[in-house]
């Protein structure tokens, strides 16, 4: 408490007095300018702090060597090792982080002692990740700001600098390939294509300062934070047993790690289909995957034939809004069509099905309705224009009648 009390008050009294180790350090090139630089970006520079506060010594002082003293608290270049540890002292401290960020969690270095780097930078194995290698040394900037390496539309690159190294990895019999993995994935098109922040990104399965690979038993779990319906799905269907007995990671039996692709009906059947690596095309589990796949093509069929009608006679001019919302409805019971395959039960596909086709077959009637009268319009209106024409065709003719006949003789 009382070391909190005295960073407190030497925090504020440092944010309007003079930082030596700045001003000296931006007179000099090269790499020891470097820091000084990058510091004005900072948000701890923001909030008061300096470069003492991390590195020691007394930034009030114009004598150098007083100022970089080991007698006042001089630490220099930080080890490695030392990082985290020197990060926590303020991070792990709810009393002052209260007063700058008071929803800021504070158990960071709790959860990095966790983490598989943690553990391996406490074995002495200094080139793992700690707190600079994400966030940066001289220039961190806060989550949320766009610049950040660990804003979420820029964590994936992040983490691949270690990750996607070969060599690095080698060293750990790991493989470098998850971050090319999951440039292909439909979570990577929704983060950097869409620039949805919310899509899934390294940190989201495997988490933070806590990292570590899920568990062959928590894949689902995983999946499941935002997946919910489809894990619900998943643990009541015959799969979830026969997985974790062969101790497979239930998802990604299916969908992969990284690389997850948009699902498909090909998924199910055709010369791409996931389930043929367990189920023979004649076996049961093969001829349901099939029957599956036919379902949810009929559907899709259904609804881009009757799309394809209403959209013509919308384009006609017709009015057609009640059967297209009446088409947004058949269009969720196709992806409740996708979503019961996870049930691997043919039932509980065939109802969204059949809803969605009864849907379809209404709304392409109506389709078609609107066309034939949109023709039965343009007949009419045809007959009248006819009609128009003629009758000023005979206007024209008696004018011309009357224009031609002798005047009479006047009297």
């Amino acid at each position: 408490m009382r070391r909190t009390v005295l960073l407190l008050f030497a925090v504020t009294a440092a944010a309007s007095a003079k930082d030596t180790c700045l001003e000296c350090h931006a007179a000099l090139e090269g790499a020891l300018q470097a820091p000084a630089k990058a510091f004005a970006n900072d948000v701890h520079a923001r909030y008061g702090f300096g470069c003492a506060d991390c590195h020691g010594g007394d930034r009030t002082t114009d004598d150098m060597e007083a100022s970089m003293s080991r007698a006042r608290g001089f630490l220099g270049k930080i080890s490695r090792t030392a990082v985290p540890k020197l990060c926590a002292r303020c991070h792990s401290d709810a009393t002052l982080m209260h007063r700058f960020k008071p929803q800021q969690r504070v158990d960071q270095y709790a959860q990095y002692l966790t983490s598989v780097h943690g553990k391996r930078l406490a074995a002495g194995d200094v080139q793992v990740a700690n707190c600079v290698d994400c966030h940066s040394v001289h220039d961190i900037r806060e989550v949320r700001h766009a610049l950040s390496p660990v804003h979420p539309l820029r964590l994936p690159e992040t983490c691949a600098r270690c990750h996607a190294d070969q060599a690095r990895m080698a060293r750990y019999k790991l493989s470098a390939d998850q971050f090319a993995a999951y440039r292909q994935s439909v979570h990577w098109e929704a983060l950097s294509k869409r620039g949805d922040p919310s899509a899934p990104s390294c940190a989201s399965c495997h988490g933070n300062h806590g990292a570590t690979p899920p568990q062959v038993a928590s894949v689902a779990a995983v999946c499941g934070t935002c997946h919910v319906l489809l894990e619900d799905l998943y643990k009541k269907s015959p799969h979830q047993p026969v997985f974790a007995e062969m101790k497979a990671g239930g998802c990604a039996v299916c969908h992969e790690h990284h690389a997850i692709m948009h699902p498909t009906s090909e998924m199910l059947a055709g010369p791409r289909a996931v389930c043929v690596q367990c189920h023979e095309a004649t076996s049961a589990g093969g001829v349901a995957a099939a029957e599956m796949a036919r379902l949810i093509r009929d559907l899709g069929s259904a609804l881009d034939r009757s799309e394809a009608v209403l959209k013509r006679a919308r384009e006609s001019g017709m009015e057609v809004s009640e059967p297209q919302i009446r088409q947004i409805e058949a269009r969720e019971n196709l992806v409740k069509a996708r979503v019961a395959v996870h049930a691997f039960r043919i039932a509980a596909v065939k109802k969204p099905v059949g809803d969605g086709l009864a849907i379809a077959a209404q709304t392409l009637r109506a389709g078609e309705e609107a066309l034939k009268e949109r023709d039965r319009r343009r007949i009419g209106l045809a007959f009248a224009l006819i009609t128009i024409v003629v009758t000023l065709a005979g206007l024209w003719m008696a004018i011309r009648v009357i224009e031609g006949r002798p005047e009479p003789a006047r009297r």
